[in-house]
């Protein structure tokens, strides 16, 4: 049985604890606000940045002049799966949703035969792929000393994926993140990025709207989809920096409602044994006195 020291210096280890889970919590609850305001910021732009690319690779279809970004090569047997993760913990399973979902797919192109080749952004989630799948892992980039995502970072981690893309180092690339749905639901999410893919365009009321595009839609295209790759890349790193944000502040919350509970439990087990040594005192007073 502990002495009464022990679980005093226990009470106030967890105190401190709680002190640094509830501090954790409000700096994520602060960065929260920002990152969600920047992630719902950016959704409206890719979105018609999607649409309008959309819109013009239906137009172009499967004809020969179509870029080679849309087309690809013609072959899906590399996959290059760029996985996005945070670079530091204490964010509850926000890492480990998105690893398990590249694990499953990752496993699942191997049976298929496929050659699989990864590249990391954040530290966390190459911690854990690294022990399973050093080998397939081609490149990383570390956003440490990265305080607020900007397109510049975008751009970067695009520009790479495309001259890996005219290296002919694989044939399809999907990118791996967290959508940010609230402070308790992100969802992982899987999108291809090369060869482009994109939704039917809507028509309204039946009707479509036709362009005339100069130069051609094919050279319009042509120049759209590094952009486009870009702006992909950019707003998974804003779902993803949003999602990560709030996982956090949700876990410190339960963080320090756990240490909470557990000054509760520590301190009525502290009473409780400090009241038995009283007792066991006053027992002893009380005898010694009897036997005079």
């Amino acid at each position: 049985m502990p002495s009464l020291k022990d679980l005093k210096n226990r009470i106030e280890s967890v105190k401190s604890t709680r002190k640094i889970t509830k501090a954790m919590q409000m700096v994520a609850a602060a960065k929260l606000r920002r990152a969600q305001e920047a992630a719902e910021a950016g959704r409206p732009y890719a979105e018609r940045m999607l649409a309008v690319m959309g819109g013009l690779a239906s137009s172009v279809g499967n004809s020969e002049g179509a870029p080679r970004l849309l087309a690809g090569t013609g072959s899906d047997q590399t996959h290059l799966l760029v996985v996005m993760t945070s670079e530091r913990g204490l964010c509850g399973g926000f890492n480990t949703t998105i690893v398990r979902l590249v694990r499953t797919r990752i496993e699942e192109l191997l049976a298929a035969g496929k050659t699989v080749k990864i590249l990391t952004v954040g530290k966390k989630g190459r911690e854990q792929l690294k022990r399973d799948y050093a080998e397939l892992m081609v490149a990383h980039v570390d956003l440490t000393e990265v305080k607020n995502i900007g397109y510049a970072n975008a751009s970067e981690i695009a520009a790479d994926v495309l001259a890996r893309f005219d290296a002919g180092e694989y044939d399809v690339a999907s990118i791996y993140f967290n959508t940010f749905q609230s402070v308790i639901s992100q969802v992982p999410t899987e999108t291809q990025i090369v060869p482009a893919k994109f939704d039917a365009p809507e028509e309204a009321d039946g009707a479509s709207t036709l362009y005339d595009y100069e130069p051609s839609e094919e050279a319009v295209l042509e120049d759209l989809l590094p952009r486009g790759v870009a702006t992909q890349i950019f707003s998974a790193l804003l779902e993803n920096a949003a999602s990560e944000q709030g996982a956090r502040m949700s876990a410190m919350d339960n963080a320090t409602r756990n240490a909470g509970d557990m000054i509760d439990k520590l301190t009525i087990q502290y009473n409780r044994s400090r009241q038995a040594v009283i007792t066991n005192e006053l027992i002893e007073i009380i005898s010694g006195a009897e036997a005079l």
